[in-house]
């Protein structure tokens, strides 16, 4: 069976994989960690744009997948309609989960919490018109979370402080949120300590989401006799903290990191 890929600045898009590998654990995957890169929230949209199209083009060329997707939220809301324009095959985004998370609040607030760019686009605020006319949203943007949460991939100690400071608006507002949009894909690997800082809020993410997207899309490729799946994973450019991420992914039952050539 053909691969899907898997992009993303860095290991956040791991949420993603769990999710599609959970509901296809049949499908074959390639990964992509665009860490020469990382992170994509502080670059310029032109940037991201190029970066997704030149890297999801190379694994095209090199894998013949038959799909992609791309797993992040701040790479979806800029270069989605490029890519799809430029290859042949389904391309998936992922967008905050806002309509979710408006259906379920109780008291009509919720926040979003994402990368600075996520927070501040049109893309965004056409989201919230359009499923959360309805809330108060607080929006939060931090990209040192996108960090907090590859440190801990790479096993390094996080500080419980961090999380406390980075959610403060939330804690602090008016009226809190009951519900809070993870608008990242790396922010769900650190739910866990998120959850500390505001054990009474529901994290709402969209990997499930995508997931079911993924499989309506290839639902009729379903292997009868599915044998294991080959799951690889490529970095962009050879680095330390790249390096450091190799037990993530064989934890999840990736091969060696590959630098993608």
């Amino acid at each position: 069976m053909r691969p899907i890929i898997i992009m993303d600045s860095g290991a956040g898009g791991l949420t993603v994989f769990e999710e599609i590998s959970r509901m296809m654990p049949w499908l074959p995957v390639i990964y992509c960690a665009d860490n020469a890169g990382f992170p994509y929230g502080p670059r310029s949209e032109d940037d991201v744009i190029q970066r997704v199209s030149h890297y999801l083009g190379v694994l095209c060329q090199q894998f013949d997948p038959i799909l992609a997707v791309i797993a992040c939220n701040t790479a979806s809301t800029v270069a989605l309609t490029r890519v799809r324009k430029e290859l042949n095959i389904p391309v998936v985004g992922v967008v905050p989960a806002i309509k979710t998370a408006a259906l379920h609040s109780r008291n009509k607030c919720i926040g979003l919490l994402a990368t600075p760019g996520t927070v501040k686009r049109s893309y965004t605020d056409n989201l919230i018109d359009d499923f959360a006319s309805d809330c108060e949203v607080i929006r939060v943007g931090s990209t040192r979370l996108v960090h907090l949460a590859e440190r801990k991939l790479q096993g390094e100690p996080v500080a419980q402080w961090e999380f406390d400071k980075i959610l403060e608006p939330f804690a602090k507002a008016s009226q809190q949120p009951d519900q809070i949009v993870l608008g990242c894909t790396h922010f769900p690997l650190v739910k866990g300590e998120l959850s500390k800082s505001m054990p009474t809020v529901a994290w709402v993410d969209s990997g499930e989401a995508i997931a079911r997207r993924v499989y309506s899309l290839l639902n009729h490729h379903i292997p009868n006799n599915p044998d294991q799946p080959e799951l690889q994973a490529f970095l962009t450019c050879d680095s330390p903290a790249g390096t450091r991420l190799a037990f993530a992914f064989a934890q999840r039952g990736f091969g060696e990191l590959q630098v993608l050539q």
